[in-house]
């Protein structure tokens, strides 16, 4: 370990997988440490069952679940959009050659108190019963405003300034109502809460625009989902960044990050080695004292033996329960996959309810989201705090990732990945270079 590193990576979460994969394929010298055993973090997938089982202190499961080995339970599941940053990411740096991917099945908005399809095209517009027939036309005039929207091409813009001109604006201007406006923002768009339509509307446009393209490329859903569960995640930015001369130390206590002059970091100790390094990367556990605790979120993972009521006996489903339908001031979100993606046995589901902690009794916020699963046989709650870093590391050279949060896809994370590396390297992480297709691995 007595070696000097450009950077060093501190856990094996997701985000600092991925880091480290950015890093060396930039050219950098990286040494990746995690005190646990395993990859994956705080985002591992848990493998065999009898290991969820006991870390949640329930007993040991029987032989109705099938072989402990068939299960790869992850601890904060997400989807990918199969457009958005981390597919390129994952094609950029060609870490799909290690996975394959499924598409999820169907995406579904709550609205008074049932689900319903996120309609994504005019014709499904037309044909949902989320809104009455006059609605149907707003909304689909709006959905092809959205698709013919070029910002560099002001003729599409038809009079507005979606710079300049704030979401509100927008929605006014087809005169969509409250309810339409209510899934827009959070089935489609995929924000948290609604302080996006106060912002310019250009930012809602490309996060529907990304929405639609990823629903272009599979057809059933935007959402992807690797073979085997999300711990190859992880596993395959790894391989990436021993590829390009990155090396791992797994199991390896972490006892001080070491400070020069002027506050900034110069190395790693575990005992009695010193590691080098101009720069590190870790998740807020390695640095308690940098960090600040912004909030909690709930999570519930449910064991099921049949599909989620009302889906078409999907084998894979995301469920958005916006804020307003329950009286709340962030979403809910559902997510199913199941045995069809090898991380269950066969015939078994597993789904997850997770939302941002509101009140002092965090397993009655997530209710309305178990009320939608039918009969659970094993359930598993968690409550995390969530911490974001206290400074943007520039001084220090102490890059630290967000914790998770209660989204079920990947976006906030990646965005988080992006600022990052952006930081850390001084330039934006180039996309330009990317190839355009999954290639053998589309499913």
């Amino acid at each position: 370990m007595d070696e000097e590193y450009d950077a060093i990576v501190l856990g094996t979460g997701l985000k600092e997988c991925i880091l480290s994969g950015m890093l060396s394929v930039s050219g950098k010298k990286v040494l990746h440490v995690d005190r646990n055993k395993y990859y994956g973090g705080e985002s591992a997938s848990i493998c065999p069952l009898e290991e969820l089982f006991s870390k949640f202190g329930v007993p040991t499961p029987d032989e109705s679940y099938g072989r402990g080995r068939d299960w790869n339970v992850d601890l904060i599941p997400k989807f990918l959009m199969a457009n958005g940053s981390l597919v390129k990411l994952l094609i950029h740096t060609g870490v799909t050659r290690y996975l394959e991917f499924k598409s999820i099945e169907g995406s579904y908005v709550y609205k008074g108190g049932k689900i319903s399809k996120v309609p994504v095209d005019q014709k499904e517009a037309l044909a949902s019963d989320l809104m009455g027939m006059f609605e149907k036309r707003r909304f689909r005039n709006f959905l092809i405003y959205v698709q013919d929207f070029a910002e560099d091409d002001p003729k599409t813009w038809k009079d507005f300034d979606a710079r300049s001109q704030n979401m509100v604006a927008l929605y006014d201007k087809f005169g969509l109502d409250k309810n339409t406006q209510d899934f827009t923002g959070h089935a489609l768009a995929l924000y948290r809460d609604d302080d996006y339509l106060n912002h310019p509307a250009i930012e809602t446009i490309r996060r529907i625009k990304l929405y639609s393209d990823s629903l272009a490329r599979y057809g059933k859903s935007p959402y992807l989902y690797p073979m085997y569960g999300l711990g190859e995640l992880p596993q395959g930015f790894a391989r990436l960044s021993a590829i390009y001369g990155g090396t791992y130390m797994l199991d390896k206590p972490i006892d001080e990050i070491v400070l020069g002059e002027g506050g900034k970091v110069v190395g790693v100790r575990s005992g009695n080695e010193v590691a080098k390094c101009k720069q590190v990367y870790c998740d807020p556990t390695y640095v308690p004292d940098r960090v600040r605790k912004k909030g909690q979120v709930v999570r519930c993972i449910c064991l099921l033996d049949h599909p989620i009521p009302n889906t078409k006996d999907a084998l894979s489903t995301q469920i958005i329960i916006p804020q307003k339908q329950v009286g709340r001031h962030s979403d809910i979100y559902v997510s199913v996959v199941s045995y069809t993606h090898q991380v269950a046995a066969k015939g078994w589901f597993i789904a997850m309810v997770s939302t941002t902690v509101e009140s002092d009794n965090p397993e009655i916020e997530i209710k309305p989201g178990l009320e939608l699963l039918g009969p659970v046989r094993q359930k598993f709650v968690s409550v995390s705090d969530y911490y974001e870093p206290t400074d943007d590391g520039l001084q220090s050279q102490i890059f630290i990732s967000e914790t998770y949060d209660a989204t079920t896809h990947f976006e906030t994370t990646c965005l988080d990945v992006l600022d990052i590396f952006k930081r850390g390297t001084g330039k934006e992480f180039d996309f330009s270079k990317i190839k355009h297709e999954l290639g053998d691995e589309e499913q």
